[in-house]
């Protein structure tokens, strides 16, 4: 099917999965309140709930589900030109599945979550549902001001579910944090955006990029709206030392809607920053070369020291998602066609292994906000050792353990930073990613080693089929894609051909 996007009509339909999912999240929203119904919380006390948890939960799935389908269809389309605002290649398609990925696994997180928090349903799964889309809008862009568009949909969304659990005060501040530091950074982004236009003429990023290599942009605007959007993807992307935020807010914020924000805003922000900087700004990649190198260098070393020191749980895999994301930065750096396929391979990768670890986090925490320290797990293999063994493999992979996604995701952008002979950086990687192994490896030791501080002491875990599901599915892709990864890394390294290095400009392609 050949469709011209420059047409309204053909452009809505490269806009499917997004249209699904908002129209989705209408429909969860008007759900929620269309009914209201009596219960009771494990703990026996009464309350009034909008409308059952688990069956906006459900729907949310189907939405999710539907938008899947949506974007698989889009693979069936011929593209026209390249002067439309949304791309349809598979850079763009590959990100969705990571983000329908992150998103589905949020509901599963979140439907007992919800309930024994006495959370609105039907505003919290309609607010994962805008989020989700946001981050389509943002990573489909190829106009800035789509960037920018998408970007606030889904942010907007994340600061809500940040503070959406109003009875705890660490919610509400992590969600006041996030709000006021995101807005701060938006500011940048939007003068980056200004500049870069000033001095090209255009927010189109291939006709930015047509601009960049004729020599026809203004030099001094340029370079400082390249770093001033710089600044504002460093923010999203929690890159040192835009990473304040991430620690408190990863902490505070209601533990699925943390795993949501570690992996899914984490990748859009990621897929975007890649068609900007490689497509936009290829022609002047010896200006912008020696910022990311020195971004992900200082990334990885300061992350995963601090990293060392946490005694919480969820701020230790904070701290190891702003490591993760200096390891993508080095993909970044590299700017080839290896790195990008290597960077699209991880962060699918990671979305499994983060959100199965915080799945567990949730679960020791027994649906709730507790059992978040490296003590609270002593004793967890021997009293739920199906469990443990879940927890040890994602921590595995996310280690970059030989035999699971996570090492095999770290070979390939090692690849991509030797195609592009960044020896220094690759030596730095390889270091920091031996010195993850102690903080890792620490928590599986107080799972494995450690005695339970009382006989009954994870007694009280719960894990719902629905999550035991989604975790056994996480288990089995991350061992999957260690050991099997040459399907998954040829599907990223045809969606990255539009994306071919430094300079390539993204044309019209058939996916």
């Amino acid at each position: 099917m050949t469709l011209d996007f420059s047409r309204n009509l053909h452009f809505v339909w490269a806009l499917l999965p997004e249209i699904i999912l908002c129209v989705s999240g209408m429909g969860v929203l008007l759900a929620g309140v269309s009914g209201r119904r009596d219960g009771r919380t494990p703990e026996g006390e009464r309350y009034a709930e909008e409308s059952p948890s688990d069956d906006l939960g459900w729907l949310s799935l189907v939405g999710i589900g539907l938008a899947a389908l949506a974007n698989g269809w889009l693979y069936g389309v011929t593209e026209v030109g390249n002067h439309s605002m949304v791309a349809v290649d598979g850079f763009r398609l590959f990100g969705n599945w990571i983000f329908l990925a992150a998103a589905a696994f949020g509901v599963v997180m979140s439907i007992t979550y919800v309930w024994r928090q006495r959370l609105q349903a039907g505003e919290y799964y309609a607010l994962i549902l805008f989020a989700t889309a946001g981050m389509m809008f943002m990573a489909g862009a190829r106009d800035l001001m789509v960037v920018f568009l998408g970007l606030e949909v889904m942010s907007i969304s994340v600061y809500a579910l940040t503070a959406f659990n109003r009875r705890d005060r660490r919610s509400a501040e992590a969600g006041l944090k996030y709000f006021l530091l995101g807005a701060f950074s938006t500011g940048f982004f939007l003068y980056g955006i200004a500049l870069v236009y000033g001095a090209t003429g255009s927010t189109n990023i291939s006709a930015i990029g047509l601009a960049v290599q004729s020599g026809a942009a203004t030099p001094g605007l340029l370079i400082i709206g390249i770093a001033l959007l710089a600044v504002g993807f460093a923010f999203k992307v929690s890159a040192v030392p835009f990473h304040m935020w991430t620690p408190d807010v990863y902490e505070g914020a209601p533990t699925p809607i943390t795993a949501f924000m570690s992996v899914a805003v984490k990748a859009a922000a990621f897929v975007a920053f890649f068609r900007v900087f490689l497509v936009a700004f290829g022609g002047v990649y010896e200006s912008w070369y020696a910022l990311m190198w020195w971004l992900a260098a200082i990334t990885m070393v300061v992350a995963n020291l601090i990293a060392l020191a946490q005694t919480n749980v969820k701020r230790m895999l904070a701290y190891s998602s702003v490591a993760h994301a200096g390891y993508l930065l080095v993909a970044l750096t590299a700017a080839n066609e290896q790195a990008t396929a290597g960077m699209l391979f991880y962060l699918l990768v990671y979305a499994v292994m983060n959100m199965g670890a915080f799945g567990v986090v949730l679960a020791v925490g027994r649906q709730a906000e507790d059992n978040l320290q490296l003590d609270d797990y002593a004793g967890l293999g021997a009293r739920q050792p199906l469990l443990g063994v879940i927890l040890t493999v994602f921590l595995l992979s996310l280690a970059g353990f030989p035999g699971t996604g996570g090492f095999m995701g770290k070979i390939f952008l090692l690849q991509g930073a030797a195609a592009a002979q960044l020896w220094t950086l690759s030596v730095v990687l390889v270091l920091t990613t031996v010195v993850s192994y102690y903080y890792y490896l620490r928590l599986a030791w107080y799972t494995w080693m450690r005695d339970p501080r009382s006989p009954d002491q994870h007694e009280g875990v719960f894990v719902p089929l629905s999550m035991r599901l989604a975790l056994a599915a996480g288990v089995a892709a991350v061992l999957f894609l260690g050991i099997f990864p040459g399907g998954f890394m040829e599907a990223a390294r045809s969606s990255a051909e539009g994306l071919t290095g430094v300079g390539t400009l993204i044309l019209g392609m058939t996916p």
